[in-house]
């Protein structure tokens, strides 16, 4: 516990400077965690004798994340040529041996478009509403972190009911209702907040209502990313992507939840509240 407070505060003192300045320095941390995903990802699936590309998945990664913060237009066709590319190195791969190359080049990809593209989605949701970025993503990443924080403290002292017992077993549907819970009353809370107290950098943009159907959403949904991180360790029989955060595990233990989170955001902000 004590690991993990400490991790907590430092990541705290690092992150919200970050997420307040934006530019280059929010630009940096959020493409070490996507980039430090990426590597994870490509560990975790070469635990089971799968082979994607390190250099395409890892150095694609990278490359969509400064696409997308420096020259958003050509992010698209950078993601075409990537997949190109992968197709590319497997192909060779085949012809030297590599008898499941195709499934190599499946895993490959994914992890250029789930670690790189969504994850950037972290980057636009900072970067795409003007100096009002950072107001949105502090509602949005709050809203994670509270579902997560309602889901582990109610589950674990009265989750009966397991809700992916493969996937996760300490899960249970009495934590995830809870996470919801504490979702929404973030999302309403957060929202009222920015918008009627204070400066009120959000007033006339947001509303409780709007706040808490965003924290619903994102609070049903963003669990779905941790389980899909649980997936990729329960096939590859690792027990965390890594031992980077002492107490957390490592940079995809993390974002799981928030890549989720801040793609899902980034749409009903600006389609729905917007």
């Amino acid at each position: 516990m004590r690991r993990r407070t400490l991790t907590v505060l430092a990541l705290t003192g690092i992150g919200l400077p970050a997420i307040i300045y934006g530019g280059v320095f929010y630009f940096i941390l959020m493409t070490i965690f996507l980039v430090g995903g990426a590597w994870e990802y490509v560990r975790l699936f070469r635990a089971v004798q799968h082979e994607p590309h390190e250099w395409v998945t890892v150095g694609g990664v990278l490359l969509i994340a400064t696409a997308r913060f420096f020259f958003a237009p050509a992010a698209i066709p950078l993601l075409v040529f990537l997949i190109l590319l992968a197709m590319t190195v497997h192909l060779v791969a085949f012809e030297r041996g590599r008898d499941q190359a195709a499934l190599d080049f499946g895993v490959t990809v994914a992890g250029i478009v789930y670690v790189g593209w969504l994850g950037s989605y972290l980057i636009d949701l900072r970067n795409h509403f003007g100096n009002l970025g950072g107001w949105w993503l502090m509602i949005v990443l709050p809203i994670v972190w509270a579902g997560d924080t309602g889901a582990y403290s109610i589950g674990a002292a009265y989750g009966k009911h397991k809700m992916a017992p493969r996937l996760s077993p300490k899960k249970s549907w009495e934590g995830y209702f809870a996470g919801v819970f504490t979702s929404v009353l973030i999302g309403a809370f957060f929202s009222y907040a920015f918008s009627a107290m204070g400066p009120q950098p959000l007033g006339g943009l947001i509303n409780p209502i709007q706040g808490a159907l965003l924290g619903l959403v994102i609070g049903a949904l963003a669990p779905l990313g941790d389980l899909g991180e649980s997936m990729f360790k329960r096939q590859s029989g690792l027990k965390d992507s890594s031992n980077i955060f002492p107490g957390h595990g490592g940079f995809l233990d993390r974002i799981d939840s928030w890549i989720w989170g801040a793609a899902i955001g980034y749409f009903m902000i600006q389609f729905f509240i917007l």
